[in-house]
């Protein structure tokens, strides 16, 4: 049973309320600093721990927990005799609850202004110290790092006879071990990225150890391969707008290939902010179609023109809501998975008759993880997520000939596109709509004829089409083999030694070439 409880919190959410229900029980409360003059203000019965232990906070607050009567309380096992007598002996109560959240070190240190002396500050020091005595003795201890976690245990309480399980009890230290763990980590994080200059002032965005904490939200049936085991692991501190916070409304549980799949399709059609419509359909990692619309359903039909052959089994996203027109149309071919910010009513009753469908519901939103982390053997390749989208005025015409106000949208369209294609990468685009795709090729021209062939078997025209490399043409050939398919008008980094034979090779044959000077490699 539960008959005394510490309680030291710095995220005071719900915690009046909860202290509240425990006195209620008859559970008494032990507390410091700010929490015990909450609880004290608003009438909750609160014994300050420098009162319990005799012994006063200390240090500007440094020292205040760290006393063997708080330890020797929650540490000694009820189920060992010397264990019961050693407290018994020096008049140590027992504690039974432990409910600590931790200084906001993290929430410090993302402060531009903070320096080396306000994060050392923000360590935390009793806080760990009584969440892992408590999580290590939790056979006997409950112990609580989460606010989600109050009602829970209140719960068990009232139908319990004050009592919390075994199972409950377990899981919530497994909660702490992983929480605590994840704040060292930061710790770590933070302090190894400082400059070795006198006073820390420079802060490298690659720390020398690097720690990444991750949740497993799914057990796959197998990774990228039948004989190979996976699981999904969902990033601790949210992304906002990113693929791991699906919602998913129906279907089959998702797959390895589904997840990867899902996340190429989400990250491409979420990049068209200003657009009123956008779809992108995407086949092994690769956008196979892509189109902007007046609605979900007039870009889902164009999507589906480049390349209706790949688009079987693939994967579909909107940046709109998934309307019941739309949903009639996609409901027509088959489709592995349905991704949109929100689905209709209509849409939901259309695609409930094809349970197979996962249909996804994700919110849109702009930002980007922290890191993109690729593992090779033995190590991990680390850098900043390519989030940088060209702006008309980053372009530089390098030819003689000017474009026109289409062309220049054709080729910005294009260049978006091209930025989620597998390098090599060639895309021919025309009126908001890919034409053509060739990705993941060893050489630029055999992605730019595989690009043209792909064109000519879906049946649409390249002529007076504009076309985005996501590198350099290293020689004018493939210049030549773009021009020669039908496209007037040309975007790519520039950068190639040769570049000036390449732009005389553009004015030769008398299209329009922009340089955005970023590349978009994607491996």
């Amino acid at each position: 049973m539960i008959k005394q409880a510490l309680i030291s919190v710095s995220d005071k959410t719900g915690i009046l309320e909860f202290s509240k229900e425990l006195c209620a029980m008859g559970v008494k409360i032990l507390s410091t600093g700010g929490t015990a003059k909450l609880l004290q203000d608003n009438g909750v019965p609160v014994t300050e721990v420098a009162d319990y232990t005799g012994f006063p906070e200390m240090l500007d607050g440094r020292v205040k927990t760290l006393h063997p009567k708080v330890h020797g309380g929650i540490l000694a096992r009820r189920d060992f005799p010397e264990h019961v007598a050693a407290i018994a002996k020096y008049g140590i109560p027992s504690i039974d609850m432990v409910v600590v959240n931790l200084y906001p070190f993290q929430a410090t240190v993302a402060k531009e202004q903070c320096n080396l002396e306000d994060a050392i500050e923000n360590i935390d020091i009793g806080g760990p110290t009584m969440l892992r005595s408590a999580a290590k003795n939790h056979k006997d201890v409950v112990v609580i790092v989460d606010p989600s976690d109050y009602q829970v245990v209140l719960a068990e309480m009232k139908a319990n006879q004050h009592q919390v399980t075994y199972d409950t009890k377990f899981t919530l230290a497994k909660k702490v071990f992983a929480h605590t763990a994840q704040y060292d980590g930061a710790i770590t994080n933070y302090l190894t990225s400082l400059g070795e200059d006198k006073a820390h002032s420079t802060r490298s965005s690659y720390p020398q150890t690097l720690n990444l904490h991750f949740e497993k939200a799914q057990e796959m049936r197998y990774g990228e391969n039948p004989h190979q085991s996976a699981s999904f692991y969902r990033d601790l501190s949210p992304v906002a707008g990113a693929l791991a916070n699906y919602i998913q409304l129906q279907g089959k549980e998702l797959s390895y290939n589904n997840i990867a799949d899902a996340d190429a399709a989400w990250e491409c059609v979420k990049s068209f902010t200003n657009a009123s419509a956008a779809c992108v359909i995407v086949k092994h990692a690769n956008p196979c179609g892509v189109a902007l619309g007046s609605d979900a359903l007039e870009a889902y039909s164009k999507a589906l023109q480049t390349d209706p052959t790949s688009a079987f089994g693939g994967i579909i996203a909107f940046n709109v809501e998934c309307d019941g027109k739309a949903a009639e149309a996609v409901a027509k071919q088959f489709v592995e998975v349905l991704i949109a910010p929100a689905f209709t009513l209509e849409a939901k009753q259309i695609f409930a008759a094809k349970q197979n469908v996962r249909l996804l519901e994700i919110p849109l939103g702009s930002a980007v993880n922290q890191y993109d982390v690729k593992r090779v053997g033995g190590g991990l390749l680390v850098q900043a997520p390519d989030a940088k989208n060209v702006l008309e005025a980053d372009l530089r015409v390098v030819t003689k000939l000017q474009p026109t106000p289409q062309q220049m949208a054709d080729m910005m369209f294009a260049w978006r596109v091209a930025k989620y294609v597998k390098s090599n990468a060639i895309v021919f685009c025309g009126n908001g709509m890919t034409l053509g795709v060739g990705a993941g090729q060893m050489s630029r021209i055999d992605s730019a004829r595989i690009a043209s062939i792909k064109a000519q078997n879906a049946g649409l025209t390249l002529t007076g089409s504009a076309v985005a490399s996501d590198a350099f043409f290293p020689f004018r050939d493939g210049l030549d083999v773009v021009v020669d398919a039908g496209a007037t008008c040309v975007i790519q980094p520039g950068g190639s030694m040769r570049d000036q034979e390449v732009i005389d090779a553009a004015d030769e044959r008398g299209v329009v070439m922009l340089y955005t000077g970023t590349r978009h490699f994607r491996h």
